[in-house]
């Protein structure tokens, strides 16, 4: 039988830290699903999903585990169980766009845990903004949406917190 972990990793940027992941993982059996990673201020850092046998998976997390050390650290959790049918929900993306400023990830991310709204992926950068040359903030945010929730007053606390942080919030559904 089959299981699914998660790993996550950060590492000093070097050649060669994914191919040792993929080693390890190849070598107990492992099949790489899905993973994001990026470099970030001199370090690289992911998120791995891996299939791996029952069997092996002690010593898979072993061996990951066994890696971690001055330069690198890995953290292994084996994905539970799923229960049942999961609730009805929407799928919307929001982009988040304006000067950068502290608070912006904050206040939008308070909003959406207070209407049990689930994030599913975010990326975040900070670029220079047209013009003017300033730290400019981007996001692209996919969220779960209760189905019963009134979106005209997520748009409106949307709105809010945009006006009180001088940013732009486009909310709109998504395909998946």
């Amino acid at each position: 039988m089959t299981t699914t972990m998660v790993f996550t990793f950060v590492g000093a940027d070097k050649p060669g830290l994914v191919g040792k992941l993929a080693q390890t993982v190849g070598s107990h059996g492992g099949n790489w699903l899905e993973s994001r990673m990026s470099e970030l201020a001199g370090h690289f850092a992911g998120i791995v999903q891996v299939a791996v046998s029952e069997a092996e998976l002690p010593a898979l997390r072993a061996a990951l585990t066994a890696l971690s050390g001055d330069e690198l650290t890995i953290v292994v959790a084996v994905a539970g169980p799923h229960g049942g049918d999961p609730d009805p929900s929407r799928h919307l993306r929001l982009s988040i766009i304006g000067n950068d400023r502290p608070g912006i990830v904050r206040e939008v991310a308070n909003a959406l845990a207070a209407r049990r709204i689930n994030v599913r992926e975010m990326e975040t950068t900070i670029t220079s903004a047209p013009m003017s040359g300033a730290p400019w903030f981007e996001a692209a945010v996919s969220v779960e949406v209760p189905a019963a929730l009134d979106l005209a007053e997520l748009n409106q606390q949307l709105d809010a917190i945009a006006n009180a942080l001088s940013v732009d919030i486009d909310m709109e559904e998504s395909l998946r």
